[in-house]
């Protein structure tokens, strides 16, 4: 607002009696300051130059005072020329720009304080009506720029210099209504600004200061009953600990505006005034209200509601029936609450905003309870005005909530909702696109929380009901598969196959692609169809989008349905794709793993666990064992886990006598622990040589049982076992001949089966020296023992490759062996001397009576002094019958004195059995009758009685 220039008769006098030479040259300065600043409105450098230059040349001039009374009116009229350049200069910065810049707005504010400056200096002075009014005003108005800028400290100095100015007036002879509105205007904005510098009781204390210049003016009460409302506000927003403080802060100011709009009642003279008042006392009644019900008062706040709706013409302001309804919701009368909210319904001024508010509210307050009525106001509103898709996402969205108690309740109530045809209908067109959107999370959400929690049915439902905001057009063609595909999981997790397989063929229409075939897959695998599951297993590797990873969650899914065979389906397909060369699932060598577990859970896989065994071994061999299996302890452990399989398989395939099936597999595991070696002798080297020696009875023992020939091939392959097993051994033994601390070697039996399976392979080869060569070997090692003896000269007695000097050696080493023991078992002994004298029968014939006769003699000396019966008694009576027997033929032949040599033998053996009392006694009549018929006929005609076993 421009300023009119000073006119008055004492100021045209003082100028006409100004004499030139009375001017200051500061003044002169200051003046063509301010005419550049009137003839150039634009702001920017050039503005702040002249605003310092101005202030530099105003310090100057008041270093010269006291001034003249003309020179004050000097100073006063460039004053009033500055002041209009500065309104000028801020209309033209609004025409060009409808907001200033800040440094500009800064520039003018600082030549508005200079003006204001230049007039306190020029102070009272004579022709110049009401100089302080006018000088605070300008500090009035200058202080109103700087607090705009929020330059606080300059605003409260220019209100502070224009109170100090009009503090010597006395409001009360004050009549001009525009000085009377600068006195309160500038204690209201004093106390702004003291409320902006944190300084609050300063700036209720100023709001106190000003009921003294209210002088009777409606529109002052309005402004100071303003104020005191805006400071209660603000106390609100206080972010502090202490909340009840500044609530009840807020309420004092508060009070303070409601006693203010009282009293500004009977000053109020036009109808209009009477209205501003009392909405303004509405209104901050209604604050006092929500104040009342931040602090749990709630019976304040139904007695300000009730205040506010029984005066004269009522309040229907929207937020009544929310504070209302609030204030009965915290004194626990929900009916009263629901009455509020029901209210709203016809109310047609309440926002949408306020009444979804509303909703939110009384049902978080009510729960559960409050559902139908939450539901019953919302369609009810539907009924009434238009309400937005937003509102209603806002109130699902709160209904549904964060789970906890009553969810399942909340979600039926849900489900009715967004069911009803004018909810849907809320959500069509184009225009809520977003809000359909956002329905549609809302309700997916909720769906998949009831299936975490496995509420399948409430699950499948709220799943249903988010389809009714999918559009049906193309381009949310693979939304609506993927809610059909969760719905086929819903029901297969109710076990309904029937509408979890209607569900997917609607997918599949939709969007055929590999989730599809495997929930197909999980549909055959739960309805226990494996043949199906299988073939669906093969139509999963055909879709367009198919990775192994589907191949290897089916094996999963098979498996926790124990259904073994479509697992090992699914892991038998998935190994193939690993020679693709494509990123695959998991390490193969854990697939093979997982596939050879699952087959040792059933009984009759061997064959098939044989075959991935020997699968398992090809690929290693083909790729190398570290491409295959990896590096590192991982992949060690691996390895081991099949050569112990194996093993394991190997030695419970023998002692089931399938011996064929037995040698496969304890060769495929010295392969495995051939790999684990690391050419040293240690713990798998020593299991190589134990399966290799094992490998070779396997085959020996098939051989047997099935009574077919080797072939060639079959015994060139023992051989070939047989020496990788005898390097073994050798370097064993040459371990322990070094003295290792700890050497390790096999056990005896080991050593027995090696020198045995040799003995066999030499045979068929037809070559008895090493036969005899590896025997004498073993039986001098330390692991020879006189029952691996006796059955090796068993076997090298009989069969159909017999070896009898293999079997003298044998049988001999044992029985010296088992005589040299502290308590020989005589019925192994007894055993031997019969095999003995039987092979030396055959073998020698009479050629060598006397190496059988040494034998009997040796049984003899070992039957001398045992106790009766320790000796078997059937081996002794067959001992001595048999000697006593081979006297016939030389008697027949005439060779008495070897048939006496052999009746003696007999003698001596029947004397130690017990129970040959008789026949010893037949057997010496014998003998005399023979030496006395010998002595007369020299016995040709007598032949000695032969003695039956």
């Amino acid at each position: 607002m421009r300023i009119a220039e000073i006119s008055t008769p004492e100021l045209r006098r003082a100028q006409a009696e100004a004499q030139p030479q009375d001017s200051s040259p500061v003044l002169s300065q200051i003046e063509s300051l301010i005419e550049h600043c009137e003839e150039d409105f634009t702001s920017g450098p050039k503005l702040s130059q002249l605003a310092s230059s101005l202030r530099q040349s105003l310090a100057r001039l008041s270093e010269l005072a006291p001034f003249s009374n003309s020179v004050n009116l000097h100073i006063w009229k460039l004053s009033y020329r500055l002041w209009n350049a500065c309104v000028d200069l801020s209309n033209a910065s609004s025409i060009r720009s409808s907001s200033s810049s800040t440094t500009a707005a800064e520039d003018q504010a600082k030549l508005r304080h200079v003006t204001a400056d230049m007039l306190s200096l020029a102070g009272d002075t004579a022709g110049v009506a009401s100089p302080e009014f006018k000088t605070a005003f300008f500090y009035y108005k200058t202080g109103l720029m700087w607090h705009s800028l929020r330059k606080f400290d300059l605003a409260s100095s220019c209100f502070e210099k224009a109170t100090d100015l009009l503090s010597k007036v006395d409001p009360r002879t004050v009549t001009d209504t525009g000085q009377r509105k600068l006195l309160l205007d500038l204690n209201l904005a004093r106390s702004q600004t003291a409320w902006e510098v944190s300084d609050p009781i300063l700036a209720v204390t100023l709001l106190s200061r000003a009921k003294s210049f209210l002088f009777g003016s409606s529109d002052h009460y309005k402004a100071l009953a303003n104020q005191y409302l805006a400071f209660g506000k603000s106390f609100l927003s206080i972010d502090n600990e202490n909340k009840g403080q500044s609530f009840r802060e807020a309420l004092k100011l508060m009070n303070g505006a409601l006693e203010l709009c009282e009293k500004g009642f009977s000053t109020a003279r036009t109808r209009q005034e009477k209205l501003d008042l009392k909405a303004l006392k509405s209104k901050t009644l209604r604050f006092v209200a929500a104040v009342h019900l931040q602090m749990e008062e709630y019976e304040s706040v139904i007695k300000c509601v009730k205040v506010l709706r029984e005066g004269e013409g009522g309040d229907h302001h929207p937020c009544l029936p929310v504070l209302a309804m609030k204030g009965w919701l915290g004194l626990g009368r929900y009916g009263e609450a629901e009455k509020e909210l029901r209210g709203m319904v016809v109310n047609k001024g309440v926002p949408e905003g306020v009444w979804v508010s509303a909703v939110e509210t009384y049902f978080q307050a009510a729960g559960t309870a409050g559902l139908e009525t939450a539901k019953g106001v919302f369609l009810g509103l539907l009924g009434r005005c238009h309400v937005s898709a937003g509102a209603a996402v806002r109130i699902v969205h709160r209904v549904i909530g964060g789970g906890g108690e009553g969810l399942k309740v909340r979600a039926k109530v849900v489900v009715e909702l967004v069911s009803d045809e004018r909810v849907v209908a809320l959500f069509a067109g184009d225009g809520a696109a977003k809000e359909r959107i956002a329905m549609h999370a809302v309700l997916w959400n909720c769906a998949a929380d009831h299936f975490r929690s496995k509420d399948y049915e409430a699950s499948a439902e709220m799943y249903e009901k988010s389809m009714l905001y999918v559009p049906h057009d193309i381009e949310n063609r693979v939304l609506r598969a993927k809610s059909f595909r969760v719905l086929c999981l819903c029901h297969l997790g109710l076990s309904q196959l029937d509408r979890a397989k209607e569900y997917i063929d609607e997918a599949e229409k939709l969007e055929p692609n590999v989730a599809c075939a495997f929930l197909k897959f999980k549909i055959y695998l739960q309805g226990k169809d494996h043949s199906g599951a299988v073939t669906q297993i093969l139509a999963m590797t055909t879709c367009l989008d198919y990775t192994p990873d589907f191949l290897l969650l089916a094996a999963h899914e098979a498996i926790a349905c124990r259904a073994l065979p479509v697992a090992v389906a699914s892991l038998s397909n998935l190994l193939n794709f690993y020679a693709s060369g494509k990123p695959m699932p998991g390490n193969q060598t854990v697939v093979f793993r997982t596939l050879v577990t699952i087959l040792t859970q059933d009984p009759g896989n061997e064959s098939e666990i044989l075959k991935y065994v020997k699968h398992v071994h090809s690929r290693a061999s083909d790729v190398g064992p570290d491409c295959f299996f990896g590096k590192g302890e991982v992949a060690r452990r691996e390895l081991k886990w099949f050569a112990v399989t194996s093993w394991n398989f190997g030695k419970k395939a023998g002692e089931n006598k399938d011996y064929s099936l037995s040698a496969e597999f304890l060769s495929v595991a010295s392969e495995f622990y051939g790999l684990l070696a690391d050419g040293q002798v240690d713990e798998n080297s020593v299991m190589v040589c134990k399966s290799l020696i094992l490998t070779i009875s396997a085959m020996l023992a098939s051989e047997n049982q099935k009574k077919a020939v080797l072939l060639d091939s079959d015994v060139k392959k023992m051989v070939e076992l047989l020496d990788r097993a005898g390097k073994i051994l050798k370097s064993s033994s040459t371990a322990m001949q070094l003295g290792d601390d700890q050497p390790l070697s096999l056990e005896p039996e080991f050593h027995f089966l090696y020198t045995f399976n040799s003995y066999e392979l030499y045979g068929r080869m037809n070559n008895p020296k090493s036969q005899l060569l590896i025997v004498k070997s073993f039986a001098s090692s330390k692991a020879c023992t006189p029952a691996y003896l006796l059955q090796i000269g068993l076997t090298a007695s009989q069969g159909p490759r017999p070896n009898h000097e293999v079997a003298f050696l044998a049988l001999n080493q044992s029985l010296s062996e088992l005589l040299s023991s502290v308590s020989p078992d005589y019925k192994t002994v007894a055993l031997i001397v019969r095999k003995l004298i039987t092979v030396t029968s055959i073998h020698k014939g009479d050629a060598d009576d006397d190496a059988v006769y040494n034998i009997y003699k040796q049984a003899y000396r070992i039957m001398v002094g045992l106790k009766g019966g320790e000796f078997p008694i059937e081996e002794g009576k067959w001992l001595a019958t048999t000697a006593w027997n081979r006297a016939a033929f030389p008697i027949r032949l005439g060779h008495f004195g070897s048939a006496k040599k052999w009746m003696k033998v007999g003698l001596e053996l029947s004397g130690l059995v017990p129970g040959m009392e008789t026949y010893k006694a037949c057997m010496e009549d014998f003998v005399a009758s023979l030496d006395k018929k010998v002595g007369m006929h020299n016995g040709s005609e007598e032949q000695p009685q032969t003695i039956a076993v």
